[in-house]
């Protein structure tokens, strides 16, 4: 299940963290540009010159988000569930769209906060979209790790085309089809015997 965030004892959150934990519920569910500075403000229950304080823009709060999602959504989700489902790298290539599954039946199923970001701020060079263009960055190079574990000739090549089956199979799935992850798995399925009868004709 993709991570949500989480207080992790039991005393009273401290301002930051309240604010923290809004700006993730707030911006994962909803993407970046539809959340303003007071609907942050009220769902941390802080004023909003407590929120500037701490953060004194709210892209300085939405690259925190970036930071936090890369932390709990690539690393001890995505990562750790495609490990604990296969043991070869070709099976774990695979386990991504088996753990996709799981996650895009969940009611509270919130899509790629990073595609989200990278759609929003279209403006090159703008710190958020930089971000953004930096966390897919770090999943293509997972992706590209796994592509060299498996022996895939090119595997900068097969990790693009294999992070554009994840990315759209996200889409798809935001967009209702509930058998997105399960047809990306079929064609993910099909570009790994393709890259197999190649290595065979080298």
């Amino acid at each position: 299940m993709a991570a949500r965030a989480k207080r992790t004892s039991h005393r009273p959150a401290s301002a930051r963290e309240r604010i923290e934990h809004a700006a993730y519920e707030l911006f994962s569910r909803h993407g970046i540009r539809a959340i303003g500075v007071n609907t942050l403000a009220e769902r941390a229950g802080v004023a909003k010159m407590t929120l500037y304080k701490h953060y004194p823009s709210k892209d300085a709060l939405a690259l925190a988000f970036l930071r936090r999602r890369e932390e709990l959504w690539t690393r001890s989700w995505l990562q750790r569930e495609v490990e604990h489902r296969a043991r070869t790298p070709r099976a774990k290539l695979l386990a991504v769209f088996d753990a996709f599954d799981r996650w895009f039946q969940r009611a509270d199923y919130e899509a790629c906060s990073f595609a989200k970001a990278l759609l929003e701020h279209d403006e090159r060079g703008h710190p958020v979209r930089n971000a953004a263009v930096r966390h897919i960055e770090t999943i293509l190079a997972f992706i590209t790790e796994l592509a060299e574990a498996a022996g895939v000739r090119d595997a900068d090549e097969f990790a693009r085309q294999w992070l554009m089956l994840m990315m759209g199979c996200i889409v798809f799935a935001y967009a209702g089809d509930l058998r997105a992850a399960q047809r990306a798995k079929n064609a993910g399925a099909a570009l790994l015997a393709c890259e197999g009868k190649r290595g065979r004709a080298a």
